[in-house]
């Protein structure tokens, strides 16, 4: 019996490692493998700016992968934590009851959801802010250096 709570929370904890996925998909699902990549990504776009600076062209199109990884995992956990118990329990239990307790949504379900919507969308809007920042000063600079 796949719980809805338990994916909720490790797709909103675990989410950018692939945790949820293979909970319920097991350990041969793909996506749940592709999802650590980004999130390698944007760790070492973050050790290059602590190494190099934030003059560094690819640590500024690295770092926000790692946001948009956890964006997008906060973004599962709430449709995890929104689906109905009979959605659910058809797509991941189906020899369960439709409305089996695994499909149930409780106080912990509500907790991962607050935390993802909170975590998520603020991770989203710092990294959209990030890269545009960084676009933006990077065309200064090279509008600086043509009209030079």
């Amino acid at each position: 019996m796949k719980n809805k709570t338990l994916a909720a929370w490790l797709a909103f904890l675990g989410g950018p490692l692939g945790l949820h996925r293979f909970y319920l998909f097991g350990r041969g699902d793909l996506w749940g493998w592709l999802y650590p990549i980004p999130t390698a990504l944007g760790l070492y776009g973050i050790l290059r700016v602590q190494e190099t600076g934030l003059d560094d062209h690819w640590s500024w199109v690295l770092i926000p992968l790692l946001g948009f990884a956890m964006a997008a995992s906060a973004l599962t956990a709430l449709i995890y934590g929104l689906m109905t118990p009979e959605k659910w329990n058809a797509k991941f239990n189906p020899a369960a009851l439709a409305d089996g307790t695994a499909g149930q949504t409780n106080w912990l379900t509500i907790g991962a959801l607050v935390c993802a919507l909170m975590v998520g969308s603020g991770t989203l809007l710092a990294s959209i802010a990030f890269s545009f920042q960084r676009y933006f000063e990077y065309q200064i600079e090279v509008a600086q250096k043509i009209s030079q």
